[in-house]
């Protein structure tokens, strides 16, 4: 679905832990929110309402969809990014959604189910071919939700983007792999990344947001990372090294 605005906008990383409790999860995302400027893309971490809370999934798949509702309430004049466990046709997917003024302006399924982790014993993947650009706010914007930020069949569909969306629960033994591959994405792409993994334990916690330059800057104690978007910096690189993005 395309939007069309070309007002100034503000990037945003968001950092905090999902707890057991989905409730305060919730209340703490609304307060992030709340918290940020109008115009603003900020995104969360992958299934940062319910974590992959397995023992629970009808519960977790229930809370999503009153989630949804409060969430299109509080993106008003904003753009929220994040991942939930849903149910559809009888099947769980694990479903990133772009809630923007109100609707939900794209969604699709995780199409790369983490192995390793045995997501594919609780959850049904979806498919490559609903990855695609889309636009907000005359943003054209890319999303790869946490491992399939590892298939560079992925990346191609990415090309010409000007923000790249990456919500994650990276494992933190893996932590150096995360921060290679987002930041060359950047440089691949000459584009923004943005990137958003759990403040919980097992997760690397490096939420950033990435230059089309490949300048990092992680949100290291801040739950809300902003940044302003400058159209010029993408286009002024993609112009210095010219590989034939348009």
């Amino acid at each position: 679905m395309m939007t069309s605005s070309t007002k100034e906008q503000t990037l945003c990383s968001l950092l905090f832990q999902t707890t057991p409790d989905y409730s305060t999860n919730l209340q703490t995302l609304l307060q992030l929110i709340e918290q940020t400027n109008t115009n603003t893309l900020m995104l969360a971490h992958e299934v940062c309402l319910t974590g992959f809370d397995y023992e629970n999934l009808e519960k977790a798949t229930e809370f999503s969809v009153y989630a949804t509702q409060e969430l299109l309430s509080a993106s008003k004049d904003k753009t929220v990014v994040l991942t939930m466990l849903e149910k559809r046709e009888n099947e769980v997917y694990n479903i990133a959604k772009v809630f923007h003024n109100g609707e939900v302006v794209h969604e699709r399924a995780k199409a790369r189910l983490f192995r390793l982790g045995n997501e594919e014993k609780y959850m049904s993947e979806g498919s490559d071919e609903d990855f695609e650009l889309f636009e907000i706010n005359g943003l054209k914007v890319a999303l790869f939700v946490c491992f399939e930020l590892r298939f560079k069949e992925l990346w191609i569909k990415a090309e010409g983007a000007d923000v790249v969306l990456v919500p994650a629960w990276w494992g933190k033994p893996r932590a150096e792999h995360f921060t290679t591959l987002t930041k060359a994405l950047a440089i691949m792409n000459q584009c923004y990344v943005i990137s958003a993994d759990a403040l919980n334990t097992e997760c690397t916690a490096l939420s950033s947001i990435i230059t089309p330059q490949g300048e990092v800057t992680l949100n290291g104690n801040k739950p809300c990372l902003s940044v302003r978007y400058n159209q010029k910096n993408i286009t002024l690189m993609r112009r210095y090294i010219d590989i034939g993005i348009k």
